[in-house]
């Protein structure tokens, strides 16, 4: 028995995906072939993507946001959670790396489910805000730039409904967070801001889970 997380060897990681992990092939192809991509570091581990996914089936996600989307596995693994007219608004500004993962959206079935914006989400979350789109979302997903973390964190949880939760991405930053950031290490002072902030919000029910790179989920109350 323990009281703290386990730490995970290789044989032991090998244990739990061995144990758990359910990908369709074509999540699994893109996985592959993003591992062999220089900025493949980037993509969230498969574990952490089938936690995602059982998340989206117990809320029963029909709406869902992702900021950060890379070459897609992680928008895959959320559209698939999601029923036949599920529907993710997914952001992202690199067209070099998210249309890797637009074949394997489509042989997957799930590419029309998918919204992929090409702007600056700030840009897309404030417009749909504008729109009047609060308060109809179900699940959101940061990944993307560190320093404007807080800013997307405000905009979906307006974005949200009421009992919609938010998973915020790497909020332990290599365990860089729980040391003094160095100067001009904006990324860092801007993940231990948001986290004192979250712990602090009575906006939501928070809990931070040592899970891949640290993941917090935020439940909009």
């Amino acid at each position: 028995m323990s009281r703290r997380t386990l730490n995970l060897d290789d044989t032991l990681y090998h244990y739990v995906l061995s144990h758990s992990l359910r990908e369709h092939p074509e999540q699994t192809a893109l996985r592959e072939v993003t591992a062999h991509h220089e900025r493949a570091g980037m993509q969230i581990s498969p574990e952490q993507g089938q936690f995602m996914a059982v998340l989206a089936r117990l809320l029963g996600v029909r709406r869902a946001i992702e900021i950060g989307v890379f070459t897609g596995y992680s928008a895959m693994t959320v559209a698939l959670a999601m029923p036949s007219d599920g529907y993710l608004l997914a952001c992202d500004i690199s067209e070099e790396y998210t249309r890797i993962g637009q074949p394997y959206w489509q042989r997957a079935g799930i590419a029309s489910k998918i919204d992929l914006q090409l702007a600056p989400a700030l840009e897309t979350l404030d417009a749909r805000l504008a729109a009047g789109e609060g308060g109809s979302y179900d699940f959101a997903f940061i990944d993307a730039d560190k320093r404007s973390y807080d800013g997307y964190y405000e905009r979906c949880l307006q974005l949200l409904r009421p009992g919609g939760l938010i998973l915020i991405d790497n909020v332990l930053w290599d365990g860089s967070v729980a040391r003094p950031a160095e100067e001009g290490d904006v990324d860092t002072l801007a993940l231990q801001a948001l986290n004192r902030k979250l712990h602090d919000d009575a906006r939501i029910d928070v809990s931070m889970l040592p899970l891949s790179d640290g993941v917090t989920l935020a439940r909009k109350r």
